[in-house]
């Protein structure tokens, strides 16, 4: 009997919809949040991942774990380390949401988490998701509503954006079949857009002027602290745009194809999907 299936972030706009994808599926789901409240019906339990206090009550009867680092914490190797030890400790099959373009250099800390992972001795899949989409609404809508804007300091790169739905679905998938073990897919839309080009998708949509302004890191970062974000985490989203600035991000992968066998979202239907918000 298969034993049950960890969702670290179950509260984030991936771990919802994981959630939901995998009780579709009938799984037995253990939804792991802060509060440890139950999510879209699954059991909740108590999980901090700078807390490995909480680590053994919500690793209980698990055999599979989706792991990720939750919004807010940068501290990547310190942090998912610990939990990647505790899976291996337990024989847990891991599921680990990762950043697009980390194989690059072993010396990222993402990239240290990964190699640490493949050398657990456990089941292992790696999920490298780009830029994703919904970060129009969840980090930048309120420039657009404030001032018709979304500063960025992206320069003239493109990215190749991702529906966090196609990362949820992805993950159900390599969680539910040991056909993808062992293997590292990186995550992207159908097609790379640059700011002023995904600005005009908003703007039609929402019949509005929404435009994008080039901004330098340090505009950036005041302009996020100001809006609420901890300044070593505005910072720390400041300098992964350097791989946008690059042109590193436009690369387009079928890999969402071929862990779901449905084809990644489009920005433009996103945006229609999301009308409603992006004008509100």
């Amino acid at each position: 009997m298969a034993g049950k299936i960890l969702v670290l972030g179950a509260t984030g706009n991936v771990g919802r919809p994981l959630v939901k994808a995998l009780l579709a599926r009938g799984e037995a789901v253990k939804a792991a949040s802060r509060s440890g409240k139950p999510v879209e019906g699954a059991e909740g339990v108590v999980f901090d991942v700078a807390d490995p206090l909480t680590f053994p009550s919500a690793f209980e009867d698990v055999d599979r774990a989706f792991v990720m680092l939750p919004g807010g914490y940068t501290e990547a190797k310190a942090l998912l380390s610990p939990v990647i030890e505790a899976a291996a400790t337990r024989g847990v099959k891991v599921v680990l949401q990762s950043v697009l373009g980390v194989d690059a250099d072993d010396s990222i800390p993402y990239r240290q988490v990964e190699i640490a992972l493949e050398r657990s001795g456990v089941r292992w899949v790696v999920l490298r998701p780009n830029w994703f989409t919904d970060n129009f609404i969840n980090y930048w809508k309120p420039g657009i509503d404030a001032a018709g804007v979304i500063a960025v300091p992206a320069g003239e790169g493109k990215s190749s954006f991702i529906d966090t739905r196609d990362i949820a679905d992805s993950a159900a998938a390599a969680l539910t079949t040991d056909r993808f073990d062992g293997k590292a897919f990186n995550l992207t839309g159908p097609e790379a857009l640059g700011y002023a080009e995904a600005a005009a998708l908003i703007s039609e949509a929402i019949g509005k002027p929404v435009a994008y302004q080039a901004v330098d890191d340090d505009t950036f970062v005041s302009t996020l602290v100001g809006a609420g974000v901890p300044e070593v985490y505005a910072r720390f989203l400041a300098s992964i745009f350097y791989p946008v600035r690059e042109g590193w991000t436009a690369v387009v992968t079928d890999d969402v194809q071929r862990l779901t066998g449905h084809p990644a979202r489009r920005v433009d239907a996103w945006v229609k999907e999301n009308v409603a918000i992006l004008k509100g």
